[in-house]
């Protein structure tokens, strides 16, 4: 009921542009071309050749809307797919030790099924808002990157299912869960459970924006700055303007841990514009006492403790930069990034109670969340490249690099040593660097058809502990929107 409440309390509104989470609102048409339409509900056939624009799934001022997506691919190394993860191995993992053909969910992106609210009250202000869930559509079950660690917890990493730190709490609402007030003049204003500014900012200017082929889809490590579970913000402050050709936005967290944040505090601004074919945007952020998760695979769990709901944590302040540019020329786009991210040990040392998680149900036990992971900073280095060609209207090709490195953060006097899998300690210097290719084909508005592969390497302290340090992952599949 506290999510609730947090959802139905006061201002808030879908992003604007780089929203990708929401289809665009219904536009007004005029009675001729009304007429000219073909009745969408007539057939299934006819709702299916309709857009989501042009034909929602509306009752006054709500709307169903929602996405399911499937496939098929291949893993040269991964592992079968957790009940409560949203995907595959696409990207080299820790356990990725099967070779295997397997059913692949969600490789363009998260299955999602959710209600929109937009309602006018004059003036040209209008009250908007929206509640929404992630699910996997295999074992039709919400997204919990939480408990999907927690399943791991007596095997060992050979033996595990996929397994992801997500912000995802396997709730109704672990997408978004908003409402507020919007104003062409004046701008939008949200409270609620909010994409990250740096996360949705991220769709636009990845050249194979994917969850299942690219590396900045498949993990929210870069859009986070270092802390995967605040990449949504439950409580979160957002407002949005656009003003003579710019666009500026601000986020702040307010309430912490309580309301199942994944961190204490947490803020956000950005910058960006279009002009002449080019676009840019600039995003700083920061957030205190930043958690992530672990499985404590195949480690001895604290007694009096039941193993199916707790993980382990570690705790760090982390910060940084987003510089994204995209330069659109004729059927071409060309795509350029770069993120920094920092991280350092919490301003809070000390969880004498242990700690709770983004996730109901699922805790962190008193001794296990780590505090002394960064007395060496961990400075993280990400940028890529790439293109996008259409082909035709309904039918694009597009390629990406993508490129991940991390500094030497062990803290003295060990040392690191070995290479590969086999180097000593994870805060050794390292990282991970993948090339992806992908098509996309939309024989009608609704439905997209997809076909690509994602290659993707992890070495030196990135890699330590691996049981492989590359996976291809091929995957071919189809995504509906209604």
């Amino acid at each position: 009921m506290k999510r609730l409440g947090i959802a139905l309390f006061a201002a808030g509104i879908a992003s604007f542009a780089h929203a990708a989470d929401l289809p665009a609102l219904p536009t007004t048409k005029a009675p001729e071309a009304e007429k000219s339409k073909p009745p969408c509900f007539s057939s299934l056939w006819n709702y299916l050749k309709s857009s989501v624009r042009d034909c929602p799934l509306s009752a006054g001022p709500l709307t169903l809307y929602g996405t399911l997506d499937g496939g098929f691919g291949y893993e040269q190394w991964g592992t079968h797919v957790g009940a409560y993860a949203d995907k595959p191995n696409y990207a080299i993992q820790r356990n990725s030790g099967d070779t295997h053909w397997l059913w692949s969910p969600n490789g363009l992106s998260t299955s999602t099924v959710g209600i929109r609210l937009a309602q006018k009250i004059g003036d040209g202000w209008e009250i908007v808002g929206a509640a929404e869930a992630g699910f996997n559509p295999y074992s039709l079950r919400f997204v919990n990157g939480p408990q999907s660690q927690a399943d791991n917890n007596p095997f060992a990493t050979a033996f595990q299912r996929t397994a992801f730190d997500s912000a995802r709490g396997g709730t109704w609402d672990n997408g978004q869960a908003f409402v507020g007030l919007s104003n062409p003049t004046y701008g939008t204003l949200t409270f609620g459970r909010t994409v990250l500014l740096s996360m949705q900012a991220l769709s636009a200017y990845d050249p194979v924006a994917s969850v299942g082929f690219s590396q900045l889809g498949f993990t929210a490590l870069y859009g986070t700055f270092g802390a995967s579970p605040t990449s949504r913000i439950n409580t979160a402050f957002t407002y949005r303007l656009n003003y003579q050709g710019f666009r500026v936005a601000a986020q702040a967290q307010v309430g912490g841990y309580d309301q199942f944040n994944a961190a204490t505090e947490q803020y956000q601004a950005q910058i960006g514009t279009d002009f002449y074919g080019f676009s840019f945007d600039a995003i700083v952020g920061y957030a205190k006492n930043a958690l992530t998760f672990q499985s404590f695979g195949g480690a001895p769990t604290p007694i009096g403790f039941n193993p199916d709901d707790i993980v382990r944590a570690t705790a760090a302040n982390t910060g940084g930069v987003e510089l994204l540019g995209r330069y659109e020329w004729d059927k071409f786009k060309f795509y350029a990034g770069y993120i920094y991210s920092l991280s350092v040990n919490p301003s809070n040392p000390n969880f004498p109670n242990g700690v709770g998680t983004v996730a109901p149900g699922i805790t962190v036990p008193p001794g296990f969340v780590t505090t002394n992971a960064y007395t060496v900073p961990r400075n993280l280095n990400t940028v890529w490249t790439g293109l996008r060609y259409a082909v035709w209207s309904n039918l694009d090709l597009a390629a990406g690099v993508y490129w991940e490195s991390q500094n030497d953060f062990l803290a003295a006097p060990a040392v690191c040593t070995g290479s590969g899998s086999a180097t000593s300690n994870s805060r050794c210097a390292g990282g991970r660097y993948s090339f992806s290719f992908l098509a996309e084909y939309r024989p009608i508005p609704r439905m997209t058809l997809y076909a690509g592969v994602l290659q993707s390497n992890v070495y030196g302290g990135v890699a330590s502990g691996f049981l492989h340090t590359e996976n291809v992952a091929p995957t071919v599949g189809m995504r509906i929107r209604f």
